[in-house]
């Protein structure tokens, strides 16, 4: 499916390992800059993290603040989960455990 607009308000993108991960982060990054979107991120196909891949995770939340939208990872697997554990991203991000729920969660108003 790649990346697509969900909505006129959501990016909806399946991500997979690197290089693609890359190529598909910069894409989104792209279109953000053009106008903002929440963006729910499937992460299903993702085996692996890099310090490159979390960067450009980061990146599109530090796009995402202040802008009254939100970043959501949805479907992360177990060894994923780790490095994001590991590194305390658990603690900042936004997930979900799949992409319906993810889609439905920028849908509701944030909580503080």
């Amino acid at each position: 499916m790649g990346i697509q607009d969900w909505s006129d308000s959501i990016i909806l993108a399946d991500l997979n390992d690197d290089p693609l991960f890359t190529e598909e982060v910069a894409a989104i990054i792209e279109r953000l800059e053009q106008q903002p979107k929440s963006v729910v991120l499937d992460m299903s196909d993702v085996d692996f993290l890099n310090s490159s891949n979390i960067a450009k995770i980061l990146r599109l939340r530090k796009m995402m603040i202040g802008t009254g939208k939100r970043l959501i990872l949805c479907a992360v697997g177990q060894r994923v989960w780790g490095v994001l554990m590991v590194t305390g991203l658990d603690r900042i991000l936004d997930f979900a455990n799949d992409v319906s729920t993810g889609l439905a969660t920028v849908q509701l108003p944030e909580q503080a």
